[in-house]
């Protein structure tokens, strides 16, 4: 097989707030033909819709565009052409901020910007309530109109299509809305090699690949548990690239010299990352068994994988919504030895009877002893006696801001109304903040499709 007959595509971010520096060493690290960056989760839309609201010309993931500035001029010099999701809630903002930073990066004339909406359906949500597309809660059926006046965003997951059909255009950068996360580097390889649609088993090779890129570094040895304190320099972690063939079969690596490790244990693992039934695996573009791939090492760093099947795609599009479900605050003191978790436990009764005194309407109320009953619930045994530090962490949720305001002011008393030892209190009030739900849905293809727009400009 030639050469050129393999493309490259590296992941270079898993989520807003990601490795900065990783897609640099991406571009300059490597051979790389396609860069392919994930911004967005479910929490990050209804952040990045609250910001707009403050903001119109906000909604977006601000850090590609400074990103973007800085390697540029490197990805036009090697043909290196990238996908993102960056867009968020605003993707012609954030096409509009691109122009600016290829003007900066000294690109004019040499690039074009794609761009991907119609995943948006908060212009049209009461339309479609109306006209019965009742985006039922898929896991208590609850239709969508019980919440209607608290929603804040919602978001059809779309497919590679609307992105293959950019960079078929001619995008050497293609910025979208909400993607499903694998369906944005599953488009660059469907483009590249000029694959169908309808061609199943491509397309779960495709959507694999993509899956396996789309969380950045923990397919090279983050967030591993396999022998996780062995895996070397994550400072400098290398981040995935695929190899991928024609037939579908690809190589997941990382560029020599970087961080990290690509071994079985680390692409199985993100594999089986938040994917629910393997036997079928439900994207846009194709209904995935991943039961059916194929591993097998090539070497250091190098893993084989290939055999998946593919079946038709459902006539659905999921659709994230983020809804307003209330107000919560936490706050935290720390408790040191002597007595350290009696102490916890005492505060942390005192502040229940003042709860009750002053006429809280709290729906939820929240405590974790850390360092004796948290994330694993309590140790084996009875309390041993020289606990050495106990944090006591407590957390409210109500419907009446009030409520949870007042809590915000009741933590600090304690420092010097509570038990003895508190210690590291420097954090102030606990911050009152609203809570964003997540409501997962299913809509109907036809409903959408003809709402999506692919537009490409030169910068």
């Amino acid at each position: 097989m030639a050469e050129r007959d393999v493309v490259r595509l590296g992941g270079g971010q898993g989520f807003w707030g990601d490795d900065l520096e990783a897609p640099v060493r991406l571009v300059e690290g490597g051979p790389l033909d396609y860069l392919m960056l994930d911004y967005l989760a479910e929490v990050t839309m209804s952040i990045l819709r609250k910001l707009r609201s403050r903001d119109p010309s906000a909604g977006y993931a601000r850090d590609f565009v400074a990103l973007m500035e800085r390697i540029w001029p490197a990805c036009v010099e090697r043909g290196i052409r990238v996908v993102a999701n960056a867009g968020g809630v605003n993707p012609q903002g954030c096409a509009d901020a691109l122009e600016e930073a290829g003007q900066e990066a000294g690109v004019s004339g040499r690039t074009t910007i794609g761009l991907v909406r119609g995943d948006d359906l908060m212009p049209r949500l009461d339309e479609l309530l109306q006209t019965g597309h009742e985006m039922a809660h898929l896991e208590t059926g609850a239709p969508l109109s019980s919440v209607a006046d608290r929603v804040r965003s919602a978001n059809a997951y779309l497919g590679a299509a609307p992105v293959v059909e950019a960079l078929r255009l001619g995008s050497d950068v293609v910025v979208t809305g909400r993607v499903a996360d694998p369906a944005l580097a599953a488009a660059a390889l469907i483009h590249h090699h000029d694959w169908a649609l309808h061609d199943h088993d491509r397309m779960a090779a495709a959507i694999l690949a993509g899956h396996i890129v789309e969380c950045g570094a923990q397919s090279t040895g983050g967030n591993c548990m396999a022998e996780w304190w062995s895996i070397p320099r994550l400072d400098i972690a290398g981040f995935p690239v695929v190899e991928v063939e024609p037939s579908g079969a690809f190589t997941v690596t990382k560029h020599p010299g970087s961080g990290g490790r690509v071994d079985r244990a680390s692409v199985t693992e993100q594999i089986v990352y938040e994917i629910g039934d393997p036997h079928r695996v439900v994207t846009p573009d194709v209904v995935a068994d991943f039961t059916t791939i194929r591993l097998s090492d090539q070497g250091r760093d190098r893993v084989r994988l290939e055999g998946i099947r593919g079946a038709p795609p459902t006539d659905f599009y999921k659709v994230s919504v983020a809804y307003a479900a209330g107000w919560m605050a936490a706050g935290t003191l720390l408790y040191s030895w002597p007595d350290a978790l009696q102490k916890a436990q005492a505060a942390d009764a005192q502040l229940r009877r003042r709860f009750e005194r002053l006429g809280l309407k709290l729906d939820a109320i929240n405590t974790e002893l850390v360092g004796w009953n948290a994330a694993h619930g309590p140790l084996a045994g009875a309390p041993p006696a020289d606990v050495p530090e106990v944090q006591l962490r407590v957390a409210v949720r109500s419907a009446d801001r009030r409520s949870v305001e007042r809590f915000s002011r009741e933590m600090a008393p304690l420092v010097l109304t509570g038990p003895p030892s508190v210690t590291a209190y420097a954090g102030g009030r606990a911050r009152v903040q609203e809570i964003m739900a997540y409501w997962p849905a299913l809509i109907r293809k036809d409903v959408v499709d003809p709402h999506v727009r692919v537009e490409v400009r030169p910068v």
